[in-house]
Parts: C-alpha cells; sequence; structure tokens
C-alpha cells in the first residue's frame, strides 16, 4: 500500500472513531457528570465557598485518565465541593480543538494531557498561532505505558534492549519488505512520540530516517495492528496490555523499562478559568489527589478497574484493566508472565518521591526532547526558552497549597521543584541543573 491510501486508510478510520466517540474537532463533548453511587452527593457547604461549582474536564480512555475518572465516581470533588463533568475526546487533537473554545465555545476548560501539549497550547504552537495560556496543576500517573509490536515481527524479538535482543533487525526489515518499519503513536511530539523516539535512539535506530513515523488515534490500536497498519505501537495501558491479550502482537518494552518512574500524563486547565477560580482550582486538586491515593493502594485496585470497565468509561474488559493496574505484564515475544507493582502504573507514592506534584524538572524535559528532535523551530529553540515557557506554565504553587489544606504530611510534600538527577535504560543522565549538558551527549537528534 502506498504512503496515499494508508493516509486515506488511517483519516478514514479516524473519522470513524469520531462518531463513537464524540467531542472531535470542535463539536461539543459529551459530558458525564455523575452523581455516582451513595456518599457522591455534591457537598454544598464546600460549595458555598467556590467561585464556581462546575468544570469540564476531556479525557482519553487510557489509565492516564484514571484518577479523574475514580475522582467523579468516588466522589472525591464532589467532597470539596465541586461537579467535574468529563468528557471522553476522540483524539488528542479533539482535545486540543476543545480547549481552545472553551466551554463558552462548547468545548472544554481543560483535562488530561500529553506534554507539552499545554506548554504549546499556552504559546500557540499547535493551535494555528492562537495562543491559549494553560496551567500545569498536577501529574496524573507514571508509567503504565508501553511499546506493544505486532505478531508479524515476533521473530524479531524486540524488547527494550535492541542491540542485545534484535541487532539490525530494522535494516534486515527494510531490506526484507522493501519499504521502513511503521511505528506509531496517539499524538506528534508529545509523551508517545517521544517514548518510541528515545527507545529507538537509544538502542542506535535513527526515528527520522530508520523508520516511518505515524499518527494513530488510541482506539484505533488494535484494529490497525490486525491490519497490518503499523508494526509498532506506542500508547498507555490498556491498549499495549489489550494487543497482548488479544494475541494481536506482544509488549516489547514498558515505559518503566526505558525510564523508571518517568512523568506521564498530567492535568492542565486553562489559565483564565485557574485565575478566575482560584478557591475552585484548590479544590480540583484536592479531589485529585485523594484519588490518587485511593488509586495507589493494592485493595482498591479490582474495583477501579471495575469503574473504569464501564462503556460510559473505557468499555474494555474488566480483568484487563486490573492486570494492567497491579502492574501484571507479558512481556516480550515470547510473552513471559511479569507481576511487579513497582513497575506498573504509579499514582501516588514512589521511590522517587510523590507522583501527584508537578515537578518543574520532569516538565522540562519534554521541552528539551522538543529541542532535541527540533519539533517546534521559533518557539522552543534554546534550552533558555523552554526554561521560561515551563516556569509560566507549571503552577506547582498551586498543588502545594492543596496539600497543605489537605493536611498531607510533611514526607509528602516535596521540598524541591527539582527531582534532582534521572536515568535511563541506556545510561544517558539527565541533570535538569543542566540540561544543555544532557542534550549535548544525545548522539541522535532530529
Amino acid at each position: 500500500m502506498n504512503k496515499r491510501r494508508r493516509f486515506l486508510a488511517l483519516v478514514g478510520g479516524a473519522l470513524a472513531s469520531s462518531f463513537v466517540l464524540t467531542g472531535c474537532l470542535g463539536n461539543p463533548p459529551s459530558s458525564s457528570s455523575n452523581p455516582g453511587p451513595a456518599g457522591t452527593t455534591l457537598n454544598t457547604q464546600a460549595s458555598a465557598k467556590l467561585e464556581t461549582t462546575t468544570i469540564s474536564l476531556g479525557f482519553v480512555p487510557i489509565l492516564e485518565a484514571a484518577p479523574l475518572v475514580v475522582g467523579v465516581e468516588k466522589g472525591f470533588f464532589a467532597k470539596h465541593g465541586l461537579d467535574v463533568k468529563l468528557s471522553k475526546q476522540a483524539s488528542w487533537s479533539a482535545a486540543r480543538d476543545n480547549v481552545v473554545l472553551g466551554t463558552a465555545g462548547g468545548g472544554i476548560d481543560g483535562g488530561q494531557w500529553q506534554l507539552p501539549m499545554p506548554q504549546m497550547i499556552s504559546e500557540g504552537a499547535i493551535t494555528n498561532g492562537k495562543k491559549v495560556p494553560m496551567a500545569i496543576l498536577a501529574m496524573l500517573m507514571s508509567q503504565g505505558n508501553g511499546i506493544a509490536a505486532s505478531n508479524s515481527v515476533r521473530d524479531g524479538n524486540l524488547s527494550v534492549d535492541l542491540k542485545k535482543s534484535s541487532p539490525g533487525f530494522f535494516q534486515a526489515f527494510s531490506k526484507k519488505e522493501g519499504r521502513k518499519f511503521r511505528a506509531a503513536y496517539t499524538f506528534p511530539k508529545a509523551n508517545q512520540d517521544m517514548w518510541i523516539r528515545y527507545w529507538l535512539a537509544g538502542n542506535g535506530v535513527n526515528p527520522n530516517k530508520d523508520v516511518e513515523l505515524l499518527t494513530v488515534p488510541a482506539p484505533e490500536t488494535l484494529q490497525g495492528m490486525k491490519n497490518g497498519t503499523m508494526e509498532a505501537f506506542s500508547t498507555g495501558d490498556p491498549w499495549p496490555s489489550r494487543i497482548a491479550k488479544d494475541n494481536v502482537g506482544y509488549l516489547a518494552a514498558t515505559t518503566a523499562q526505558i525510564w523508571k518512574v518517568h512523568p506521564e500524563e498530567y492535568l492542565a486547565v486553562r489559565a483564565d478559568w485557574v485565575d478566575k477560580n482560584p478557591k475552585a482550582t484548590i479544590a480540583l486538586l484536592k479531589g485529585l489527589m485523594e484519588a490518587q491515593m485511593w488509586l495507589d493502594k493494592p485493595e482498591n485496585k479490582a474495583e477501579a478497574a471495575t469503574i473504569l470497565s464501564s462503556r460510559k468509561w473505557y468499555n474494555v474488559p474488566q480483568p484487563v484493566l486490573e492486570q494492567a493496574l497491579k502492574g501484571q505484564y507479558t512481556i516480550g515475544a515470547k510473552g513471559t508472565p511479569e507481576t511487579n507493582p513497582a513497575m506498573g502504573p504509579l499514582y501516588w507514592s514512589s521511590d522517587r518521591g510523590v507522583i501527584s506534584y508537578p515537578y518543574k524538572s520532569l516538565t522540562l524535559w519534554f521541552l528539551v526532547e522538543s529541542l532535541r528532535w527540533k519539533f517546534y523551530p521559533g518557539v522552543v529553540d534554546t534550552i533558555q526558552q523552554a526554561e521560561a515557557i515551563n516556569d509560566k506554565v507549571v503552577r506547582d504553587d498551586l498543588w502545594l497549597q492543596a496539600a497543605r489544606e489537605l493536611g498531607l504530611p510533611a514526607k509528602e510534600i516535596p521540598a524541591s521543584p527539582s527531582r534532582g538527577k534521572e536515568v535511563f535504560f541506556d545510561g544517558t543522565v539527565y541533570d535538569p541543573s543542566n540540561p544543555q549538558a544532557y542534550l549535548n551527549s544525545l548522539k541522535i537528534k532530529g
């Protein structure tokens, strides 16, 4: 199939999914404001202290959105007087377009984001020049993402360490197939694009030259793998786990293997909403934190999976979600079972600090990688520009205020906006106090 036909096939699939999932390209998304089970009734006493009692947030049905869904279903937001209306987004581009519209235009106030989407929406870099200032408020989850490979390349034995498991694979593939290996992600120039790029480049494979990169909405993952649209897909669970569970492919690598306790997706809201509703913003953060703490407890994983599995939310089988939430994976071409909660999705606690806190050192990394791959010329051309944008958008001060008002113990309130040095699977070190040295150390760049 030539590139034009593949492009048309992808567009057709994306359009088909938009009819199913709503909220696409500026159309008003379907909201799910859920009074939920007993105990989730809005706390009117708390509501009376807020500037507004409602906020509309977009989400994509992957595990990063779990704190938002649980916050609604278990009444954590309602406890703090806030009615959070969640709307499922057909794609990341739909979420972007809807936040530009805002609720006044039938869109959303904010929601779940891959980085650096909020920073680039703020700068107008991915919104046709329209600048919509955003505020990054919290990290939703760490880990819980993976790179799935198709059964068509099972004999390639792809793993996190390609130099060891699959030397020369991509060159041999191109020679045999007469085309490049196709690797997909859900949105360009953001998290899942960066994970697959780092994985390839860390193994000496140039993602700009040695493979063909595609953008495919997450709901198209399974069908794309089945019909041969791509050989690998980088996205959030439950999709990689479901690919393995349905025997459509195998889990080549988890993002936890690439970078343990790495930053993932974030809660970000339009800055004008935050500025207008500071008390409601704190209420939102309190509800989110409590949902994240609840999600992190092993005894709650099964219930969380049941909540998320409903057609209203993820429409994914409960067992698939439960296994993913518990860090139960089938790894590699041989399908080796592995259970390690520390390498699965983390919502609150980790050996690198509290997950929820938006460390500026971590949010900066996405901008440094953007600089590495020359993703946003004219917007992010220097480390200094990256740091200035990061400082403007990340509102860790609001997270700290909410944490103190919630009465968190001192050990769970970070004392610094930096988590310190980070080490990747290939031995590369990212020192946020000297990001230029990290950038200079990278052998493969855009």
